[in-house]
Protein backbone atom coordinates (compact mmCIF):
# COMPACT_ATOMS: atom_id res chain seq x y z
CA UNK A 1 0.00 0.00 0.00
CA UNK A 2 1.47 3.49 -0.95
CA UNK A 3 2.18 5.52 2.48
CA UNK A 4 0.17 8.57 2.58
CA UNK A 5 2.74 11.22 3.50
CA UNK A 6 4.72 10.66 0.15
CA UNK A 7 7.45 8.60 1.71
CA UNK A 8 8.40 5.28 -0.05
CA UNK A 9 9.55 4.06 3.33
CA UNK A 10 9.16 6.03 6.83
CA UNK A 11 12.36 4.88 8.68
CA UNK A 12 11.45 5.13 12.14
CA UNK A 13 13.86 6.17 15.10
CA UNK A 14 14.13 3.55 18.04
CA UNK A 15 18.16 4.63 19.24
CA UNK A 16 16.22 6.78 22.59
CA UNK A 17 14.33 3.95 23.52
CA UNK A 18 15.32 0.51 22.31
CA UNK A 19 19.01 1.70 22.39
CA UNK A 20 19.37 2.99 25.73
CA UNK A 21 17.68 0.76 27.80
CA UNK A 22 20.56 -1.19 26.32
CA UNK A 23 23.56 0.24 27.14
CA UNK A 24 25.30 0.64 30.94
CA UNK A 25 25.57 5.14 30.81
CA UNK A 26 22.90 7.11 31.48
CA UNK A 27 22.62 9.94 28.95
CA UNK A 28 21.52 13.24 30.09
CA UNK A 29 18.10 14.81 29.19
CA UNK A 30 19.66 17.26 27.72
CA UNK A 31 21.63 15.24 25.58
CA UNK A 32 18.64 12.89 24.68
CA UNK A 33 16.65 16.23 23.49
CA UNK A 34 19.57 17.29 21.62
CA UNK A 35 19.44 13.99 19.86
CA UNK A 36 15.78 14.23 18.75
CA UNK A 37 15.99 17.94 17.69
CA UNK A 38 19.27 17.15 15.08
CA UNK A 39 17.62 14.24 13.93
CA UNK A 40 14.40 15.83 13.39
CA UNK A 41 15.72 18.57 11.85
CA UNK A 42 17.70 16.04 9.27
CA UNK A 43 14.47 14.65 7.83
CA UNK A 44 13.79 11.35 10.39
CA UNK A 45 9.44 11.91 10.84
CA UNK A 46 9.04 9.50 13.59
CA UNK A 47 11.00 8.85 16.76
CA UNK A 48 10.28 6.66 19.63
CA UNK A 49 11.76 8.15 22.47
CA UNK A 50 11.32 6.31 25.29
CA UNK A 51 9.47 3.93 27.47
CA UNK A 52 6.88 4.29 30.12
CA UNK A 53 8.62 1.76 32.50
CA UNK A 54 8.80 1.81 36.29
CA UNK A 55 12.61 3.89 36.81
CA UNK A 56 13.80 1.24 38.87
CA UNK A 57 13.18 -1.52 35.89
CA UNK A 58 14.66 0.89 33.65
CA UNK A 59 16.57 3.83 35.18
CA UNK A 60 17.45 4.78 31.47
CA UNK A 61 13.64 5.47 30.49
CA UNK A 62 12.93 7.72 33.73
CA UNK A 63 12.38 10.69 32.10
CA UNK A 64 10.39 9.38 29.15
CA UNK A 65 7.53 11.73 30.14
CA UNK A 66 9.60 14.75 29.79
CA UNK A 67 11.34 13.69 26.49
CA UNK A 68 7.92 13.44 24.96
CA UNK A 69 6.53 16.32 26.02
CA UNK A 70 9.91 18.48 24.58
CA UNK A 71 9.97 16.06 21.11
CA UNK A 72 5.51 16.51 20.45
CA UNK A 73 6.74 20.76 19.65
CA UNK A 74 8.64 19.61 16.86
CA UNK A 75 6.45 20.64 13.66
CA UNK A 76 6.07 17.49 11.55
CA UNK A 77 7.17 14.90 14.21
CA UNK A 78 5.33 11.18 15.52
CA UNK A 79 6.41 10.86 19.01
CA UNK A 80 6.22 7.46 19.90
CA UNK A 81 6.56 5.53 22.76
CA UNK A 82 6.56 1.94 24.49
CA UNK A 83 4.21 1.14 26.90
CA UNK A 84 3.92 -2.49 28.91
CA UNK A 85 0.90 -2.64 30.22
CA UNK A 86 -2.05 0.19 30.72
CA UNK A 87 -0.38 2.30 33.69
CA UNK A 88 2.25 2.89 31.07
CA UNK A 89 -0.41 3.94 28.62
CA UNK A 90 -1.97 6.06 30.92
CA UNK A 91 1.05 7.83 31.36
CA UNK A 92 1.85 8.28 27.45
CA UNK A 93 -1.49 10.05 27.23
CA UNK A 94 -0.85 12.39 29.77
CA UNK A 95 2.16 13.51 28.62
CA UNK A 96 0.63 13.46 24.78
CA UNK A 97 2.32 10.63 22.74
CA UNK A 98 1.20 10.65 19.05
CA UNK A 99 2.20 6.95 19.08
CA UNK A 100 2.15 3.95 21.33
CA UNK A 101 3.45 -0.07 21.27
CA UNK A 102 2.53 -2.66 23.76
CA UNK A 103 5.03 -5.33 23.50
CA UNK A 104 3.55 -8.81 23.19
CA UNK A 105 6.31 -11.38 22.94
CA UNK A 106 5.60 -14.62 20.95
CA UNK A 107 7.34 -16.53 23.41
CA UNK A 108 5.53 -16.84 26.71
CA UNK A 109 8.93 -17.54 28.36
CA UNK A 110 9.97 -13.99 27.16
CA UNK A 111 6.49 -12.34 28.42
CA UNK A 112 7.11 -13.31 31.70
CA UNK A 113 10.77 -12.10 31.50
CA UNK A 114 10.23 -8.91 29.64
CA UNK A 115 6.75 -7.78 31.14
CA UNK A 116 5.76 -10.55 33.73
CA UNK A 117 2.89 -11.31 31.86
CA UNK A 118 1.73 -14.25 30.22
CA UNK A 119 -0.11 -13.89 26.69
CA UNK A 120 -3.43 -13.83 28.00
CA UNK A 121 -2.70 -11.28 30.69
CA UNK A 122 -1.24 -8.90 27.81
CA UNK A 123 -4.35 -9.36 25.60
CA UNK A 124 -6.51 -7.87 28.77
CA UNK A 125 -4.08 -5.11 28.93
CA UNK A 126 -4.63 -4.52 25.28
CA UNK A 127 -7.85 -4.21 25.49
CA UNK A 128 -7.72 -2.23 28.46
CA UNK A 129 -5.68 0.38 26.59
CA UNK A 130 -8.05 0.33 24.00
CA UNK A 131 -10.81 1.26 25.97
CA UNK A 132 -8.38 3.80 27.71
CA UNK A 133 -8.10 5.13 24.33
CA UNK A 134 -11.90 5.23 23.02
CA UNK A 135 -12.28 7.62 25.96
CA UNK A 136 -10.82 10.04 24.24
CA UNK A 137 -11.29 12.68 21.42
CA UNK A 138 -9.91 12.02 18.22
CA UNK A 139 -7.19 14.83 18.25
CA UNK A 140 -5.72 13.74 21.92
CA UNK A 141 -5.71 9.21 20.61
CA UNK A 142 -2.29 8.25 19.74
CA UNK A 143 -2.23 5.75 17.11
CA UNK A 144 -2.11 1.59 18.99
CA UNK A 145 0.44 -0.66 17.41
CA UNK A 146 0.75 -4.15 19.01
CA UNK A 147 4.32 -5.18 18.81
CA UNK A 148 4.75 -9.00 18.10
CA UNK A 149 8.02 -9.29 19.67
CA UNK A 150 10.26 -12.74 19.15
CA UNK A 151 8.03 -13.42 16.28
CA UNK A 152 10.97 -15.02 14.28
CA UNK A 153 12.44 -16.74 17.41
CA UNK A 154 13.55 -16.45 21.12
CA UNK A 155 17.18 -16.73 22.23
CA UNK A 156 14.84 -18.49 25.64
CA UNK A 157 12.68 -20.71 23.74
CA UNK A 158 14.39 -21.35 20.42
CA UNK A 159 11.80 -21.21 17.58
CA UNK A 160 8.06 -20.42 17.97
CA UNK A 161 5.04 -21.59 16.23
CA UNK A 162 3.27 -19.87 12.98
CA UNK A 163 0.09 -21.11 14.96
CA UNK A 164 0.83 -18.76 18.22
CA UNK A 165 2.07 -15.94 15.98
CA UNK A 166 -1.10 -15.42 13.98
CA UNK A 167 -3.62 -15.86 17.02
CA UNK A 168 -1.89 -13.44 19.25
CA UNK A 169 -1.80 -11.34 16.11
CA UNK A 170 -5.26 -11.71 15.73
CA UNK A 171 -5.86 -11.27 19.25
CA UNK A 172 -4.59 -7.82 19.88
CA UNK A 173 -6.47 -6.33 16.59
CA UNK A 174 -9.87 -8.27 18.24
CA UNK A 175 -8.70 -5.95 21.46
CA UNK A 176 -8.54 -2.97 19.92
CA UNK A 177 -5.01 -2.71 18.12
CA UNK A 178 -4.88 -0.63 15.33
CA UNK A 179 -1.52 -2.08 13.93
CA UNK A 180 0.40 -5.01 14.90
CA UNK A 181 4.45 -5.02 14.00
CA UNK A 182 7.00 -7.88 13.47
CA UNK A 183 9.86 -7.74 15.85
CA UNK A 184 13.02 -9.80 15.69
CA UNK A 185 14.25 -9.38 18.99
CA UNK A 186 16.63 -11.92 18.89
CA UNK A 187 17.88 -12.09 15.77
CA UNK A 188 16.49 -15.16 14.51
CA UNK A 189 15.23 -13.96 10.95
CA UNK A 190 16.22 -14.13 7.35
CA UNK A 191 15.01 -12.80 4.37
CA UNK A 192 13.00 -16.01 3.27
CA UNK A 193 11.42 -16.05 6.86
CA UNK A 194 10.63 -12.15 6.69
CA UNK A 195 8.91 -12.46 3.63
CA UNK A 196 6.98 -15.56 4.90
CA UNK A 197 5.64 -14.42 7.99
CA UNK A 198 4.74 -11.20 6.72
CA UNK A 199 2.32 -13.09 4.45
CA UNK A 200 1.34 -15.40 7.00
CA UNK A 201 0.52 -12.35 9.33
CA UNK A 202 -1.26 -10.76 7.05
CA UNK A 203 -3.08 -13.41 6.01
CA UNK A 204 -5.21 -12.67 9.35
CA UNK A 205 -5.19 -9.31 10.01
CA UNK A 206 -4.86 -8.08 6.16
CA UNK A 207 -2.32 -5.98 4.40
CA UNK A 208 -3.03 -2.57 5.77
CA UNK A 209 -2.55 -3.59 9.40
CA UNK A 210 0.94 -4.69 8.96
CA UNK A 211 3.13 -2.37 7.45
CA UNK A 212 6.04 -2.11 9.59
CA UNK A 213 9.27 -4.19 10.89
CA UNK A 214 11.92 -3.64 13.61
CA UNK A 215 14.77 -5.74 12.92
CA UNK A 216 18.11 -5.85 14.92
CA UNK A 217 21.73 -7.20 12.86
CA UNK A 218 22.58 -9.40 15.82
CA UNK A 219 23.98 -12.12 13.12
CA UNK A 220 24.47 -9.58 10.12
CA UNK A 221 21.32 -10.30 8.09
CA UNK A 222 20.09 -6.59 9.06
CA UNK A 223 20.04 -4.57 6.28
CA UNK A 224 19.26 -8.33 3.95
CA UNK A 225 16.02 -9.18 6.19
CA UNK A 226 14.77 -4.83 5.54
CA UNK A 227 15.46 -5.79 2.02
CA UNK A 228 13.15 -8.82 1.98
CA UNK A 229 10.38 -6.95 3.82
CA UNK A 230 10.27 -4.05 1.53
CA UNK A 231 10.09 -6.97 -1.54
CA UNK A 232 6.69 -7.80 0.33
CA UNK A 233 5.19 -4.29 0.69
CA UNK A 234 6.52 -3.36 4.21
CA UNK A 235 6.51 0.49 4.56
CA UNK A 236 7.64 1.33 7.96
CA UNK A 237 11.11 -0.20 8.96
CA UNK A 238 12.60 0.96 13.00
CA UNK A 239 16.52 1.78 13.02
CA UNK A 240 18.92 2.68 15.63
CA UNK A 241 21.29 5.14 15.16
CA UNK A 242 24.75 3.53 15.40
CA UNK A 243 23.39 0.08 15.97
CA UNK A 244 22.65 0.87 19.48
CA UNK A 245 19.97 -1.53 21.02
CA UNK A 246 18.89 -4.81 22.32
CA UNK A 247 16.45 -6.04 24.77
CA UNK A 248 17.80 -5.99 28.22
CA UNK A 249 15.46 -9.61 29.09
CA UNK A 250 17.00 -11.53 26.03
CA UNK A 251 19.94 -12.95 26.40
CA UNK A 252 22.35 -12.30 23.09
CA UNK A 253 19.72 -9.88 21.49
CA UNK A 254 22.31 -7.23 20.81
CA UNK A 255 21.71 -5.08 17.82
CA UNK A 256 19.24 -2.53 15.79
CA UNK A 257 20.06 -1.93 12.38
CA UNK A 258 21.62 1.01 11.79
CA UNK A 259 19.50 4.11 11.36
CA UNK A 260 22.18 5.95 8.78
CA UNK A 261 23.64 2.33 6.84
CA UNK A 262 19.53 2.01 6.43
CA UNK A 263 18.76 5.53 4.98
CA UNK A 264 21.73 4.83 2.73
CA UNK A 265 20.73 1.67 1.17
CA UNK A 266 16.81 3.08 0.40
CA UNK A 267 18.42 6.08 -0.93
CA UNK A 268 20.50 4.31 -3.02
CA UNK A 269 17.81 2.26 -4.42
CA UNK A 270 16.25 5.50 -5.58
CA UNK A 271 13.57 5.42 -2.64
CA UNK A 272 12.22 8.12 -0.63
CA UNK A 273 13.03 8.48 2.82
CA UNK A 274 12.46 12.51 3.49
CA UNK A 275 15.82 12.35 5.24
CA UNK A 276 18.96 14.46 4.48
CA UNK A 277 22.02 11.70 4.77
CA UNK A 278 24.61 13.81 5.02
CA UNK A 279 22.67 15.40 8.02
CA UNK A 280 22.26 12.50 9.79
CA UNK A 281 25.50 11.11 9.84
CA UNK A 282 26.61 14.32 11.63
CA UNK A 283 24.37 13.14 13.79
CA UNK A 284 25.65 10.24 14.33
CA UNK A 285 29.34 11.87 14.94
CA UNK A 286 27.97 13.54 17.86
CA UNK A 287 26.80 9.90 19.44
CA UNK A 288 30.13 9.69 21.07
CA UNK A 289 30.34 12.67 22.92
CA UNK A 290 27.03 12.16 24.60
CA UNK A 291 27.76 8.09 25.53
CA UNK A 292 31.40 8.32 25.95
CA UNK A 293 33.05 4.65 26.24
CA UNK A 294 29.78 3.12 24.67
CA UNK A 295 30.35 1.10 21.26
CA UNK A 296 28.38 1.88 18.45
CA UNK A 297 28.00 0.32 15.14
CA UNK A 298 27.74 0.55 11.44
CA UNK A 299 29.83 1.80 8.03
CA UNK A 300 28.64 4.95 6.17
CA UNK A 301 29.58 6.95 9.26
CA UNK A 302 33.11 5.58 8.42
CA UNK A 303 33.35 5.58 4.99
CA UNK A 304 31.05 8.56 4.25
CA UNK A 305 28.96 8.46 0.76
CA UNK A 306 30.68 7.32 -2.39
CA UNK A 307 32.09 10.55 -4.21
CA UNK A 308 28.99 12.22 -5.96
CA UNK A 309 26.56 10.18 -4.46
CA UNK A 310 23.76 12.04 -3.87
CA UNK A 311 20.23 10.63 -2.19
CA UNK A 312 18.19 12.94 -4.33
CA UNK A 313 19.13 12.21 -7.68
CA UNK A 314 18.90 8.49 -6.83
CA UNK A 315 15.38 9.13 -6.35
CA UNK A 316 14.81 11.29 -9.40
CA UNK A 317 16.74 8.65 -11.43
CA UNK A 318 14.64 5.77 -9.92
Amino acid sequence: MPRADGLDVLVSEVGPRDGLQSVASLMPLEHKMAWIDAEALAGVREIEVGSFVPAHILPSMADTGDLVRHAKAIPGLTVAALVPNLKGAQAAVEAGAHKITLPVSVSETHSLRNVRRTHAQMIEEAQAIAALLATLPPGRRPSFEGGLSTAFGCTLEGLVADATLTRLAEALMQAGCDEVGLSDTSGYASPSEVKRLVRLVRGVVGEEALSGLHLHNTRGLGLANALAGLEVGITTLDASLGGLGGCPFAPGASGNIVTEDLVFMLQAMGLKTGIDLERLVEVRRRLPGWLPGEASYGFLADAGPPLGFSGEAAVAAR
